[in-house]
């Protein structure tokens, strides 16, 4: 596998599923991408900061891996830079077999993972069936529905969600295309990433 790198990034000042393409974001320490909706300290996705707005930002940052649009294009799918609502798009790097609070050095500044993007039927509504490339049973066969991590379905047949994972930035600074990623795995036991 060829060395871990960003790809691409991007941001929203709006909440929007898709994210507009950057030459550069800057990640700022306990709080996201500046100049980006997703930004702060406390729950900035709207259907968990409805539930409770107090709880912490652990979608401070979404990573991708450029894979999936490899994939999405065999199926159909033409996917761009920050289509998905990435902030960046990495290559060389299975960001879902990481475990929880992995570090990641995205060229100076360091993000911290705390779970799995949990892909939702906004997927469909982007591109109608595009959530069978990102949600499929651990036999391979593709979902064309969003399934909850509670569901009894979940817990009989093993979903594998492949919407990307979510994170903390720890260290902040600017990112780029181009910038190697540098992995850093927590002390064991690794706990794997959830669905969040």
């Amino acid at each position: 596998m060829s060395t871990p790198r960003v790809v691409a990034v991007s941001r929203d000042e709006t909440h929007r599923f898709s994210k507009v393409p950057a030459e550069s974001i800057t990640l700022v320490a306990g709080i996201g991408v500046l100049g980006d909706a997703h930004a702060g300290t406390l729950v900035q996705h709207r259907f968990d900061s409805r539930r409770d707005p107090t709880q912490p930002n652990l979608r401070q940052v979404h990573l991708i891996g450029s894979e999936l649009f490899a994939d999405a294009r065999e199926m159909g799918y033409d996917l761009g830079p920050g289509d998905l609502g990435e902030n960046v798009l990495t290559a060389g790097l299975d960001l879902h077999a990481l475990p929880t609070d992995t570090l990641l050095d995205l060229g100076g500044p360091v993000v911290r993972l705390t779970g799995q993007r949990n892909p939702c039927v906004l997927i469909n509504r982007f591109r109608p069936g595009l959530l069978k490339v990102v949600l499929a049973r651990a036999d391979g066969t593709p979902l064309g529905r969003a399934v909850s991590s509670a569901s009894p379905d979940a817990a009989t047949a093993p979903v594998i969600r492949r919407a990307g994972v979510m994170s903390v930035v720890e260290r902040g600074g600017e990112v780029v295309p181009g910038q190697s990623i540098t992995v850093t795995l927590p002390d064991e036991p690794h706990v794997p990433l959830v669905a969040m």
